[in-house]
């Protein structure tokens, strides 16, 4: 499968999660793919098996990679059904198209990641 088909605008997906009966929404940043990334959308797949699961990826303060770029990472990850890069003034349309109880939102757990991984790179370098 080509991976890059996964990959939608936030008016496709708001137009898919409204026709299906069983979706979720993860919404991050997936700057770099982490382990822990993958574990957090396998996480949801787990406590969610039958769901449709949408990734809406939002725009770090200062991105590494370009959104598209992320969009392609995430895509190729088997638990992921479909991608929207968003930006900030479509998160709001998007979130409202999903059960507020099948939304889970990575944020904030994705920047300390990237946190951690900076320091963990600086230390490195000093030693």
């Amino acid at each position: 499968m080509d991976t890059r088909t996964k990959i939608i605008t936030a008016a496709q997906a708001r137009e898919l999660a409204r026709g299906l009966p069983n979706t979720a929404l993860a919404t991050g940043y997936f700057d770099i793919v982490l382990a822990a990334h993958v574990g957090d959308l396998e996480r949801v797949r787990e406590s969610l098996p039958e769901v449709v699961l949408f990734v809406g990826l939002g725009t770090p303060r200062q991105p590494l990679l370009e959104a598209h770029a992320r969009a392609e990472l995430v895509a190729a990850l088997a638990v992921v059904d479909y991608v929207v890069s968003l930006e900030d003034w479509e998160l709001e349309n998007l979130l409202a198209a999903f059960p507020e109880d099948r939304i889970i939102r990575l944020e904030v757990a994705h920047e300390q990641r990237m946190r951690e991984l900076i320091q963990h790179v600086h230390r490195r370098q000093s030693q």
